[in-house]
Parts: structure tokens; C-alpha cells; sequence
């Protein structure tokens, strides 16, 4: 398993508080498809995700969801919470079976004093930021072609690796939707099945 030095946020941090750290965190060990948080949940941890992969996503009035990120060990979750003392914003769920780490906030708070962590915890929060900017420009300026090609010049494996249902939850659109977008790359030889697998046959078109 990912140790507490692995994570980012506590890299830098002096060695001999990594032990201390350690022990105080409560470990929880997660199901595929289990959730770790409700949207508006409130909390008095930091979540440290050591194991696995979880996706983070907010639920419409309708009830559906619209996912904004998926993120793999070792990453931490709930710093909004933690210094805005307000519930979570998004609902978390295991993809994977996995670990994860609670921190009570209160150890958080002891280390601030620390720059090197200090400066970890900013980057952590500056990274969420970022993917938040990048979910309302994929969200407010994509077409869904254009959604489906970022995606796939991004990461193609994940269209090998995942069903179509899921990709299409990753990317916030209808699976009838994703579908008739792959079905028009095909017929347009942007994209073709070789070998069972999806490859990019025209990246300059799929980019347009």
C-alpha cells in the first residue's frame, strides 16, 4: 500500500512527523461502488486515498449525476471542506476496490506552521482548481464531438478499457449520445476497431 510520505501534500513534510502522522490516521478499507461521502455531508477529516480509484461527481435536480473527476492513489480529498468548514461539494464514490485514510482536521491544522507543507497543501488545492477550470471550459465551450475527442487524445486506453455507459458518464452526456459520436468518427475514419481495440485513424480531424 501507498504510504503516507507518497502523497504529495506530505512529501516535503520532515520525516520524523510521518510516523506521528501515520498513526493518527484511521485507515478504511472500500468496496467497488462504495460511497465514501455524500454532496453536503459535513466532516472533521482530511480523506487520503492510498489505494484505488474514486470518482467525484454532483447530482442534478433530476437526479443525475455530472461527473467532475476521477482520481487515482495517492491523492487527498475534502481540503475545501477541511479550511472552509462547510459540507462537501460533490459526492465520492469507489471505481475500484480501495483504501482510504481519514486525517482529523485538527492534525492538519497542528502542521500549517510547516512551509514545506504549507506549500503542499497550495498546490494540492491550486491542482483542484485547475481540474474545476477545465470541467466549466469542457462543460460551457464542448460540443459533445469535441468532448469525445479530447478524451480520446488525452487518454484513447480508457475507451478499451471502459463500456460505453461509462465513458459517456465520464463525459457527461447520454449513452445514446456518446454512441451516435463514435458511430460518426468511424464512418468519417477519424477513429476504427483493430485488434478489439480503438485506435485514432485521423487525429488532425478529430482535433477540429
Amino acid at each position: 500500500m501507498i504510504e503516507l510520505h507518497d502523497i504529495p501534500m506530505f512529501t516535503c513534510l520532515d520525516q520524523k512527523f510521518h510516523k506521528e502522522l501515520q498513526n493518527s490516521i484511521y485507515i478504511k478499507k472500500f468496496s467497488k461502488n462504495s460511497i465514501v461521502f455524500y454532496e453536503g455531508d459535513e466532516s472533521d477529516y482530511l480523506y487520503i486515498l492510498f489505494e484505488g480509484q474514486v470518482q467525484l461527481y454532483k447530482t442534478s435536480p433530476k437526479g443525475s449525476q455530472v461527473q467532475i473527476n476521477r482520481m487515482k492513489a495517492p491523492n487527498t480529498l475534502g481540503e475545501y471542506a477541511c479550511f472552509e468548514k462547510k459540507p462537501f461539494p460533490a459526492t465520492c464514490e469507489f471505481i475500484t476496490d480501495g483504501v482510504m485514510g481519514l486525517m482529523h482536521f485538527d492534525k492538519v491544522y497542528q502542521y500549517l506552521d510547516d512551509k514545506e507543507f504549507a506549500w503542499g497543501l497550495i498546490k494540492s488545492l491550486t491542482s483542484k482548481v485547475m481540474l474545476l477550470s477545465s470541467l466549466v471550459h469542457k462543460e460551457t465551450i464542448l460540443s459533445s464531438e469535441a468532448k469525445v475527442a479530447d478524451l480520446m487524445i488525452e487518454e484513447i486506453t480508457i475507451f478499451n478499457r471502459l463500456k460505453n455507459n461509462e465513458i459517456a458518464g465520464i463525459l457527461n452526456l447520454t449513452p445514446e449520445t456518446f454512441s451516435r459520436v463514435i458511430s460518426k468518427f468511424k464512418k468519417k475514419s477519424i477513429v476504427a476497431m483493430e485488434n478489439n481495440k480503438l485506435k485514432i485513424l485521423n487525429r488532425e480531424h478529430s482535433i477540429k
